[in-house]
């Protein structure tokens, strides 16, 4: 089982000046994917407490998503934050992610989406857009399984 924790990246949402999309979008997909949601919470854009809130996450959790930061203003960092804790980065998912998007809307190509290795978990950063969060998961996962199964050190038969 595919246990998840969704975390908004957001001072808005987290001040309440608007609701969040991403997560509940994100949340109806893994649910559509059979993955249990265990987690969703909502941060302001501060590297720390993004940090601290996901390596919270990545003890009871096999995958942590988060959504929004991805992007280059000086409030931007979510990539930050998870490099600043990650074993391993896996430049894939962002390459594909970005690739595909790109192919739809141009300014996709200003998206730092990654995923990493945080503890033994698989940690992803998507856009903060509903729309660009859920099609950016949904160009990697079928890849998400697998990953998952080599952190469990689950290596024979692939």
């Amino acid at each position: 089982m595919i246990t998840v924790g969704i975390i908004t990246v957001s001072d808005r949402a987290f001040r309440g000046e608007y609701e969040d999309k991403s997560g509940p979008a994100l949340t109806q997909l893994c649910e559509k994917l059979g993955w249990q949601i265990t987690s969703r919470v909502v941060v302001p854009d501060e590297e720390a407490l993004i940090g601290d809130k996901t390596l919270e996450l990545t003890k009871a959790c096999s995958l942590v998503l988060l959504t929004g930061g991805t992007g280059i203003t000086e409030r931007d960092v979510t990539p930050e934050a998870i490099r600043e804790i990650a074993a391993k980065e896996l430049p894939g998912f962002g390459e594909v992610m970005r690739a595909k998007s790109f192919e739809r809307f141009p300014h996709a190509i200003l998206s730092r989406s990654l995923a990493a290795v945080v503890g033994k978990s698989l940690v992803i950063c998507l856009p903060g857009s509903p729309k660009g969060a859920v099609e950016c998961l949904e160009f990697v996962a079928a890849a998400i399984p697998h990953a998952i199964d080599l952190l469990r050190g689950k290596t024979t038969g692939h």
